[in-house]
């Protein structure tokens, strides 16, 4: 067993035009000051990082770290979410997803999935140069579209859907295997990875690569009615990070996992602050800490009802509390009978 790092946050949901969100220095101390020990970058946001310039420069990721470092906070993880999902977009979501990419590529499938390749690969690099063993983001999604088995899919559609998203995947996935840095995919809804099933396909398909690995999110799998929990106890070895994010799935008469379109306040699936779902977190940091997880507990907001802020300082509190500090001992280590062969022998009936 052992102990996770933490509590750290993810600066995503946070960064903006105001201060204390308008920098990278100015958001690391306001972290600081809410209890948080470490911070994940959103590698697509200016503000927070440059991210060709941290995959060049060992210098510039040395002195943005000594940034968060004199706030005592840590940098966790890379974050390229919105670069991986375009690594692959199905057409019906072209011009939904144009707004991901740099200006010059939009409205250019082919140029905008090369410049999200080389966005991804670039975040082995920087992660590297930032000391860091793992970064989080989105694989994208080709056959999500057809999820719902109506109308009845062509033959072999999922196969050639999962076929390409492997081999789109397999460059970046060999660059990170170069500078030894995990590749944490985010399991959600609107991405061809949503699930283990999905997971162990793509898996598969990529021939088990060591850097294809896992971001555990369980308020996504909750809102699947899916066992998060013993998620945890089938794919732990490749869990290398966890965004702490509630959620809760409220069945109705009306609705049920799908939520019938409906804004999110009136969901029957939502996510909550962190405590005003239905996750099981108890349980969860429980399990991590049995199967050895020992990086960074991150937490991501997105409450349907609460302000961001309100949820930013309770979530430090909270993590904190659910962080395990692992025994080093067991609660019987106090009766030390020592070995003793004829005693096993009697006790046995062996004598």
């Amino acid at each position: 067993m052992k102990t996770m790092k933490g509590p750290a946050i993810f600066l995503a949901q946070f960064v903006g035009d105001e201060a204390p969100f308008d920098s990278f220095d100015a958001i690391c101390g306001w972290a600081a000051s809410l209890g948080y020990k470490g911070v994940q970058i959103a590698a697509w946001d200016g503000r927070l990082i440059d991210l060709k310039q941290a995959a060049d420069s060992k210098a510039y990721c040395d002195d943005l770290a000594a940034t968060a470092d004199k706030h005592g906070v840590a940098i966790t993880e890379l974050a390229t979410h919105l670069q991986g999902q375009l690594v692959a977009v199905n057409p019906a979501y072209d011009d939904a997803f144009d707004a991901f990419a740099a200006p010059e590529v939009r409205g250019d499938p082919a140029a905008r999935q090369a410049w999200a390749v080389d966005q991804v690969t670039l975040a082995a690099q920087a992660s590297r140069n930032l000391g860091l063993d793992a970064h989080v983001t989105f694989p994208g999604a080709l056959a999500w579209p057809y999820l719902y088995p109506w109308p009845p899919r062509p033959a072999g559609m999922i196969k050639a859907a999962f076929e390409e998203l492997a081999r789109r995947w397999r460059p970046i996935l060999d660059a990170h295997e170069e500078v030894g840095v995990d590749v944490c995919y985010e399991l959600h809804p609107g991405e061809d990875l949503f699930d283990g099933t999905t997971f162990e396909r793509f898996l598969d398909m990529v021939d088990g690569h060591a850097r294809c690995c896992i971001n555990y999110d369980p308020s996504h799998f909750r809102l699947q009615n899916l066992d998060y929990i013993g998620f945890i106890d089938v794919y732990h070895e490749r869990i290398k990070a966890f965004h702490v994010k509630d959620a809760e799935l409220r069945s109705t008469p009306k609705q049920g996992v799908y939520s019938g379109f409906a804004e999110w306040p009136d969901r029957a699936g939502r996510f909550r602050s962190l405590g005003d779902g239905d996750v099981d977190f108890r349980t969860i940091f429980s399990q991590l800490a049995v199967h050895g997880y020992d990086s960074w507990a991150v937490l991501e907001w997105e409450c349907a009802i609460k302000h961001r802020e309100d949820g930013a300082a309770e979530g430090a509190k909270f993590i904190a509390d659910h962080i395990i500090r692992v025994s080093e001992s067991t609660f019987d280590d106090f009766i030390d009978q020592g070995a003793d062969t004829a005693a096993v022998n009697r006790a046995l009936g062996l004598d």
